[in-house]
């Protein structure tokens, strides 16, 4: 049994992480035109003894912000330059792809320990 559960917490855990990392997705997708944003990108850890992941720190990417060119903008300098995003669409639409199906590929894992689970069960009240 300590199995089956171990397999539950292990397959929430990663689903807790990958909801995260879409949460941030989801804001670099919402902040492509905001002047200045720089993409935030997670990664993941794993806890030694239990095997937990768990999303890690928040890091800003540090690529260079490319300059935009539009004098009419409040933002421009005097050469009539601001700092875009570092938002790169392509990038964060295969990411939310990448977290989308580990996501679905953890559910899948914890409906079939839980239902491991529940086979057990009644197995026991027979």
């Amino acid at each position: 049994m300590n199995d089956l559960t171990s397999a539950l917490a292990l397959s929430a855990s990663g689903m807790r992480a990958q909801a995260e990392r879409l949460k941030h997705v989801s804001e670099n997708i919402a902040n492509t035109d905001t002047p200045g944003y720089r993409r935030k990108v997670i990664g993941f850890q794993a806890e030694m003894d239990s095997g937990l992941v768990e999303a890690g720190p928040v890091r800003l990417d540090r690529t260079e912000l490319p300059p935009i060119y539009d004098p009419t903008n409040p933002l421009a300098d005097e050469t009539g330059y601001y700092s875009g995003s570092n938002v790169d669409l392509v990038i964060e639409i295969a990411d939310a792809r990448e977290a989308q199906r580990s996501y679905e590929a953890n559910l899948k894992l914890f409906d079939q320990a839980r239902q491991m689970t529940q086979s057990l069960f009644d197995l026991l009240r027979r």
